[in-house]
């Protein structure tokens, strides 16, 4: 039996999504490219930040991902903005899709990454979260890091 190497290399993250989104399941999807887009993705030349995904005829499409054009890609060059399918069971598109119609959820991608030689993205359910829930998230994380500061001025000290 052989060893299975599962080492991803992330490309992109979303960094604003957990932000502004409480995220509930997460799903890995692979992605339908064309060849210049792969080649500028092992550059490291993706945005995913006002991306998200539409379930649409069965299918599952990433739409306002950013893929700059491949530096050496000529007349061959594919649209940097161009929706992107996204490939998935069938059990899961229709999970995908009974959330997706539920109010004030959506599909909004977290992270690209290389797994195994092949370009995956991982497709988070979300709910908007309001103005005062980011404030109380905010705060929240300056009173760990606060006492995370505290306990280890106090370690030292000792």
């Amino acid at each position: 039996m052989a060893k299975e190497n599962t080492a991803q290399r992330i490309i992109a993250s979303n960094k604003t999504a957990r932000l502004n989104y409480e995220i509930g399941d997460i799903y890995e999807a692979g992605i339908a490219l064309q060849g210049t887009e792969v080649k500028a993705l092992r550059a490291g030349r993706a945005n995913l930040k006002d991306s998200y995904a539409v379930v649409k005829d069965g299918e599952v499409f990433i739409k306002e991902m950013h893929i700059s054009p491949y530096e050496h890609g000529n007349r061959f060059n594919h649209n940097p903005l161009r929706s992107r399918k996204l490939l998935l069971h069938k059990r899961e598109i229709k999970k995908l899709y009974g959330k997706s119609r539920e109010k004030g959820l959506s599909l909004i991608p977290l992270k690209l990454y290389f797994k195994n030689g092949k370009v995956k993205v991982e497709i988070g359910i979300g709910k908007g979260k309001k103005l005062h829930d980011r404030r109380q998230d905010i705060k929240q994380r300056e009173e760990r890091r606060d006492l995370a500061r505290d306990f280890k001025s106090k370690l030292i000290k000792v």
